[in-house]
């Protein structure tokens, strides 16, 4: 069913169009959301990426979900949004990764603390441990994917998860005893 609708939109036809539309702009806006956290800007964003992606669905590849080429897209334009707004995604020297720590699976946090309280903490974090994290933890993003989108290398993403996700259990758990964080970019 959605291979005939990709065909169709492949042919420009309308009602195709807007049915991949009507089915992926929810999803699409809290994509660009997370990362901006204006609706008029996810907004954007998310209107920006299908018409990017009509324009160029010639060139997607039916091996993968055409949700999945197009989160991609959304996630390219959050980041080029929040480049273009001077919020410096750091670069981490590559040296400084030449040891890859071990990844562990352990994401658990307190009960009492909400799932609301954990995004405001993840907000918190400097952006190269931000960022990861919401491509890996919020997009379902893969270190190889990740390393891609960012443009680094697939240790680093490792390695700025491990470490974004030991700061954010120290944040929730400071967050928790009734003591502020300030933002450390």
């Amino acid at each position: 069913m959605q291979a005939d609708l990709i065909l169709k939109c492949k042919q420009n036809d309308p009602k195709a169009q807007m049915e991949i539309y009507d089915r992926y702009c929810n999803a699409m806006f809290y994509t660009a959301y997370n990362f901006v956290k204006k609706e008029d800007v996810a907004q954007d964003i998310m209107q920006e990426a299908f018409i990017k992606a009509f324009k160029n669905i010639e060139h997607f590849k039916e091996d993968g979900t055409f949700g999945s080429w197009l989160k991609r897209i959304v996630v390219n334009g959050a980041l080029d949004w929040l480049k273009k707004r001077k919020i410096e995604m750091v670069r981490i020297d590559e040296k400084d990764f030449e040891m890859e720590e071990e990844e562990n699976d352990d994401w658990k946090v307190q009960e009492k603390v909400s799932v609301k309280r954990v995004y405001e903490c993840i907000e918190l974090l400097p952006d190269k441990y931000k960022n990861v994290l919401k491509l890996f933890l919020l997009e379902g993003y893969d270190h190889k994917e990740i390393s891609q989108i960012l443009q680094i290398t697939e240790v680093s993403s490792r390695s700025q998860l491990l470490r974004g996700k030991n700061k954010l259990k120290e944040l929730i758990k400071t967050e928790s005893d009734g003591k502020r964080y300030q933002r450390n970019v």
